[in-house]
């Protein structure tokens, strides 16, 4: 077109100035037909190598999740990379003689009576492949739901060996929707072409950052080759992501709707699950005002046992004062109970609950942290549960005496039984993961886990606990007398109390904090998996009480 454009000039006569410009003109329209024929042409290379080793460096990153580090390392070193390069210089070598074959070059280049064989070898490939970008969606969503950046789902783990080896039925039928939905509305293979590469290329920008700040503070690298590393690599990856951008009419867009769509559910559920948990720990009871209730805790302590679930590791719930006040009575035996589950298969019954007083003896409340394993499958009925609950607790308090009697009477304040919050030494995380305030990069969180102040300052005396009488006796009385308390309450029932806690936003707020809040977060809480969705207690021992706070 430039070139007709320059013939038909050429028969009309101009001044000497307006053939300047002119030829500024058409030197800058020149220009700028070449870097754009430059970047078309960067964007089909592109195309052609993530069509070409998609699946296989994809398989490799699956692939570790069923085998050890060593195993891929080895694999990828002897075996993947020189088949890699291989293909690729036999493709090199084929465009070279016929470069306008480039749309066929893979089985083009294939040599006749192998045609079969590699076209068997491809098509497994890309059912690899497959399997690969399946099982990293449920990698990437497992790890996203243990951040607290995504709803809960319902994680089916496969293995007692690999704990990266799961299943997420709901997202695998979305990923099967969202395939054929793809595939019916896109015309050609050009465009899921373009959206894959523009995905490829911002996975590995995302990779060299990430790299870069491990780079920085763990492995606390020079600076100089840290910024070389960068300006390299990043470079160059931009220098690829230009001339992919330019592909977004053409089949990128839908990449960066779903991508954006994702980022907007995770900003949305973080955001959420950050203000409740905040609410929580803001409004959480202090010991102080424990204290001043007293053992009856200001009402009528009935006999039974009550199992509180909450999400906090630590400290007394604010949904316990709503027991408090909104209940006749509550039960002679209170056990907070927090299910977590660790990164190991299975937990043996005897380390299965981990005990701790909350309050003084005389109140008979205790915090009890139930730890499963990713392969524990919770079948147990509701007495098989408080039975293993019970003996565990009578271990707990047969230790406690025994490591009591060891250590002197003037040594020891009974009051140093139970846990104080002031010397908490966790850090409890928006979705409930406790962490050690002693890892370095963990430690600047100390001030979020503040407790909040009692109605006693330091300057005045704290209440006084009311005398227990079993001070008075021996240990062994005091033991047993215990032990026939907690048999007692046992045989009087056991009550499961569910507290669910929501929010909402303030009347004064913006309206965007209030879609946010009342409706989206609302929305997504609703619809995912419940902390106690394993719970199988029948409705007759089962008490639920909802509360709603501002934020």
């Amino acid at each position: 077109m430039c070139g007709r454009l320059l013939t038909r000039c050429r028969s009309i006569t101009f001044s000497r100035g307006t053939k300047l410009r002119l030829g500024m003109l058409f030197g800058a329209v020149s220009c700028v037909t070449v870097v754009s024929d430059f970047l078309v042409s960067l964007g089909v290379v592109i195309f052609l190598l993530i069509c070409d080793h998609g699946s296989g460096s994809e398989a490799m990153f699956a692939d570790l999740c069923y085998f050890s580090v060593r195993s891929v390392q080895l694999t990828f070193v002897f075996l993947v990379f020189p088949c890699l390069v291989l293909g690729y210089l036999g493709q090199a070598a084929y465009l070279m003689q016929n470069p306008d074959d480039y749309a066929r070059s893979f089985y083009s280049s294939v040599p006749g009576g192998t045609f079969w064989p590699v076209f068997v070898i491809a098509n497994v490939a890309a059912l690899i492949a497959s399997r690969a970008m399946t099982t990293a969606t449920f990698s990437c969503i497992k790890q996203s739901t243990a951040l607290g950046c995504f709803p809960r789902l319902k994680i089916i783990h496969t293995s007692r060996k690999f704990m990266g080896q799961i299943y997420i039925p709901v997202l695998n039928w979305f990923l099967l929707a969202a395939c054929v939905v793809l595939v019916c509305s896109v015309p050609n293979i050009t465009e899921i072409g373009n959206a894959y590469g523009i995905a490829e290329l911002g996975v590995m920008m995302m990779t060299t950052i990430l790299v870069t700040l491990v780079m920085i503070l763990i492995w606390q690298i020079n600076i100089v080759i840290v910024m070389a590393f960068l300006i390299i690599f990043m470079g160059l990856e931009l220098t690829f992501f230009s001339s992919v951008i330019w592909f977004v009419g053409d089949g990128s867009w839908i990449i960066l709707v779903f991508a954006g769509v994702v980022f907007f559910v995770m900003s949305i559920w973080n955001y959420g699950s950050k203000l409740k948990y905040e609410t929580e720990v803001k409004q959480k009871m202090s010991m102080d005002l424990l204290r001043q209730l007293g053992p009856n805790l200001g009402t009528i302590r009935a006999p039974g046992i009550g199992l509180i679930y909450n999400e906090l590791a630590r400290g007394i719930p604010t949904i316990f004062g709503h027991f408090l006040t909104t209940l006749p009575a509550i039960h002679s035996m209170i056990i907070f109970v927090c299910v977590k589950y660790v990164p190991v298969p299975v937990v043996p019954q005897s380390e299965r609950f981990f005990f701790r007083r909350v309050c003084p003896k005389s109140y008979h409340m205790f915090r009890c942290i139930a730890r499963y394993g990713y392969k524990d499958v919770r079948k147990e009925t509701h007495q098989i549960f408080e039975q293993l609950l019970i003996e565990s607790l009578e271990r707990f308090i047969r230790r406690e005496a025994q490591e009591r009697s060891l250590e002197s009477d003037g040594d020891r304040d009974d009051d140093s039984d139970f846990e104080d919050e002031s010397l908490s030494g966790v850090l409890v995380a928006p979705n409930g993961s406790v962490y050690s305030l002693g890892v370095p990069l963990l430690a600047e969180f100390n001030e979020t886990n503040k407790r909040i102040p009692g109605p006693s300052t330091s300057g005045e005396p704290k209440p006084e606990t009311p005398s227990d009488p079993s001070d008075s006796e021996g240990p062994e009385q005091s033991l047993e007398r215990e032990l026939s308390f907690i048999r007692k309450a046992r045989e009087s029932g056991v009550v499961y109390l569910l507290g669910r806690g929501d929010i909402r936003a303030r009347k004064d707020s913006w309206f965007i904090k209030k879609l946010v809040v009342n409706y989206l977060y609302a929305f997504l809480r609703r619809n995912s998996r419940r902390g106690t969705a394993n719970l199988s207690v029948p409705h007759s021992h089962l008490m639920q009480v909802s509360m709603t706070s501002m934020v």
